[in-house]
């Protein structure tokens, strides 16, 4: 789904089905290691106050920086800001299809992040689209060697060092002979160094041969529906410690863990459109995933899903009232107002800076208020993807009151200062390997115009009604979506619904749909909200962006939309399996699953 052209960039929420794009990692290029050059202008580091226990690649990491710091102090251009991050990454992977095992693997990992800032904070190597050129990247032994350690780290510095320094002078010649830049903000803010050294993660029990058996008892029950031509269930531990020292004095030690459970199922219709289910579930441990006959049960619903939505007609273009789920909605506003508020977009030129200079003017209805909070870690009792203590630059995670009763107030701010918003307010994050931008973490839609959830399908045929339509639309499930944000391309964003529903006024059952994507542009969209429900629902997900894919959370009510454009969704032709399912025949096929669709509440 991805371009590597800036002008198609795309932004998004997939689930794991659904591949969205990234940019290509930068290429590292492969230097002689000869003399380093000094860097005296680095800060002194600032030791921790505390530490419970020797952390040895902690220190070799602090070590290497402070004899990086005096050995570049000479050099001309020289750096100002120097960084190394470095990742141990654990991960078990058990993965299964009809009752077999596809993958059993546990993957260990260290890699380092050096990142290097040559000339100043108020114009450096990363100006404009040069902001890779800060970052480089390489593998860490996995044992505690500090002289293998410090010798990584010191070849990754040299060759960080010989990427940066000529950037640089690019940089500068470029700013000298090109158009005077609308936002001269600086290229780097200063913000307090940080110390915060959590306790080594106590991993939690974990029965992996319990683990394997039930995933392959979990994807077996897919074998009873021949509706469902491929299914896969994937449960995927990961433990995670990221260590970051800087020349500003920040040092950091954060160890996490996570547990997430895919599973996915699809089918094909006659006329050779592909139809897909998918149910993820996330904790922090795997202890803490859903009961057996709970995920059981989610596998009958989405095979009857998948039956009802192979037999329901193809939906038509549609512009008109429409209902959106809390979970749709949350995915909508991540799309189509989220990306959007992301700091770096507002100063980036080639961006379509669609709310940058809509600070304090109303862009949503007076009752809506957005806020984006890292440091919220559940609601209602759903853990949030999103959360985060600190962020990928060492910023402590804040609340941010971006919109308030409509009313745009501020943007996702990583350390990159943009007009009128001087400092990060702890967005900054990234994926291993790439520079830090301003992204969502916690995105979370409150309203004060609400009715109760039972009331809206009434409203919303209400609406129908009022315009005259021969039906509106009810979205109950998605799947993801993405959206364009530069300035070279559409102003437009697509969510990718599942489950949709045709609601008519006349009292006709309301009649299921497939293949329809939600389409439009955010400064019409936006403005077309009527009311919305009292309940927040929780959509967690994983969104890839210029920085790389990181967890995001989307929390919103049901909302009701005067107006929503809907629009084909492209499709193969390739007929559905000529044989049935070894074991099942057609008959069977047309029996084996009574499980409907959820009736029409939001």
């Amino acid at each position: 789904m991805k371009s590597t052209q800036r002008m198609q960039r795309r932004t998004g929420v997939p689930l794991s089905a659904r591949a969205h794009w990234r940019p290509a990692l930068s290429i590292v290029l492969a230097l002689q290691l000869n003399t380093f050059p000094l860097m005296a202008a680095l800060p002194t580091v600032v030791k921790p106050a505390t530490a419970t226990a020797p952390d040895s690649v902690l220190t070799t990491m602090r070590n290497e920086l402070n004899r990086a710091k005096t050995a570049l102090a000479k050099s001309d251009p020289a750096p100002y800001f120097l960084s190394y991050t470095v990742y141990d990454q654990d991960q078990v992977l058990i993965a299964a299809s009809d009752g077999g095992i596809l993958s059993n693997s546990t993957t260990r990992r260290r890699s380092a992040d050096v990142t290097m800032r040559v000339g100043s904070p108020q114009l450096d190597n990363t100006h404009g689209q040069s902001r890779a050129s800060a970052m480089t990247s390489g593998s860490l032994p996995l044992n505690d060697d500090p002289e293998a350690q410090a010798r990584v780290l010191w070849e990754l510095t040299n060759r960080a060092y010989r990427r940066a320094a000529p950037a640089y002078l690019n940089v500068k010649t470029n700013t000298a002979v090109q158009a005077e830049e609308e936002d001269k903000s600086p290229d780097f803010s200063k913000d307090a160094p940080q110390v915060h050294m959590d306790a080594k993660w106590k991993e939690p029990p974990f029965d992996r041969a319990a683990w394997e058996s039930e995933v392959r008892r979990v994807s077996a029950a897919f074998r009873s529906y021949a509706d469902v031509y491929y299914s896969t269930v994937m449960l995927q531990v990961s433990r995670s410690n990221s260590r970051t020292v800087t020349s500003e004095g920040t040092e950091l030690a954060m160890p996490s863990a996570t547990a997430r459970l895919v599973i996915e199922a699809q089918t094909r219709a006659d006329d050779g459109m592909d139809l897909l289910r998918v149910e993820t579930f996330q904790a922090p441990a795997a202890s803490g995933l859903p009961p057996e006959k709970e995920l059981l049960a989610k596998v009958e619903k989405m095979a009857g899903d998948l039956k009802a939505l192979r037999n329901a007609p193809a939906a038509e273009p549609y512009d008109g009232p429409a209902l959106l789920s809390g979970r749709a909605a949350a995915v909508f506003f991540h799309e189509v107002l989220g990306h959007r508020l992301e700091g770096h977009r507002q100063k980036d030129e080639e961006e379509g800076q669609t709310f940058t200079k809509k600070v304090g003017q109303q862009i949503l209805p007076t009752f809506l208020t957005v806020v984006d909070d890292p440091t919220i870690k559940e609601m209602d009792g759903v853990k949030l993807a999103g959360t985060y203590a600190y962020d990928s630059e060492g910023v402590p995670a804040q609340r941010v009151d971006v919109i308030e009763n409509g009313v745009l107030k501020n943007f996702l701010m990583s350390r990159m200062p943009i007009k009128d918003f001087d400092n990060s307010n702890g967005h900054g994050r990234n994926q291993p390997g790439l520079m830090p931008t301003g992204r969502q973490g916690n995105l979370i839609v409150s309203s004060t115009q609400t009715v109760p959830e039972s009331e809206l399908r009434q409203k919303l045929i209400d609406e129908v009604k009022k315009e005259g339509k021969p039906y509106g639309l009810y979205f109950d499930d998605i799947q993801g979506g993405f959206t364009l944000t530069t300035r070279s391309s559409p102003q437009s964003f697509q969510v990718l619904p599942v489950i949709v529903y045709k609601v008519y006024p006349d009292g006709r059952p309301d009649e299921l749909v497939r293949g329809v994507d939600i389409v439009g542009t955010p400064l019409a969209a936006l403005t077309r909200i009527v009311t919305t429900g009292d309940k927040e629902h929780v959509f967690n997900g994983v969104c890839g962006a210029e920085s790389g894919y990181v967890p995001v959370s989307a929390v919103a009510p049901a909302m009701l939309f005067s107006e929503m454009e809907v629009q084909k969704r492209a499709h193969g032709h390739e007929r559905p399996p000529l044989l049935p399912p070894p074991g099942l025949d057609k008959t069977a096929s047309s029996q084996e699953s009574t499980v409907k669709p959820s009736a029409v509440q939001p």
